[in-house]
């Protein structure tokens, strides 16, 4: 079983590495448009959802609190599927014997790759939000624990004939 702190580290990592493929995903679409802005209308542009993931992947491995795993795994999802969709929008691109070749191969590499790291962040953060849980069951299991044993330790002294116990320094002595 990972550890919490393992599952963050893979989280952050993953995450930056989805800040980079939006990057990377944006800049080749500009690029894109730049070639064939003269020959034609411009058809590919790439708003990669990558980038906004990855930012929320990062601030998701700062603050692990619920409504920030919920939204990253929002943006996860929905990362995964624009990923999908931008990557049949270009394979349709690639299809026409004018087209880029080159350019929409990176791009469809790119969108499967952010696919793909996007389906293991949600996954890893399905896993951190389950240790999450894990970790506060336990803190007020131990919690509840202590101030039981602390009422119980209260009952016994106040229990010595009606006589309330002061302790100093490891004796008791019965106040009057």
């Amino acid at each position: 079983m990972c550890s919490s702190r393992k599952i963050l580290w893979s989280l952050l990592l993953l995450s930056v590495v989805e800040v980079g493929l939006g990057v990377a995903s944006i800049v080749l679409g500009a690029v894109g448009i730049s070639r064939v802005r003269g020959q034609h209308k411009p058809q590919q542009g790439d708003a990669s959802p990558f980038l906004v993931c990855g930012m929320c992947g990062v601030l998701c491995a700062r603050k692990r609190t619920g409504l920030i795993m919920i939204l990253f795994s929002a943006c996860c999802i929905c990362g995964l599927i624009g990923g999908i969709l931008n990557f049949q929008f270009v394979r349709a691109l690639n299809k026409r014997p004018d087209s880029m070749h080159s350019i929409h191969l990176a791009a469809m590499t790119l969108a499967c790759l952010g696919i793909s790291s996007c389906t293991l962040s949600t996954w890893l953060t399905c896993r951190l939000a389950s240790s999450e849980q894990q970790r506060m069951f336990l803190e007020r299991e131990h919690s509840l624990h202590h101030s039981h044993e602390m009422t119980e330790k209260e009952i016994l002294d106040n229990s010595s004939n009606g006589v309330p116990q002061i302790s100093y320094s490891g004796h008791s002595a019965a106040s009057p």
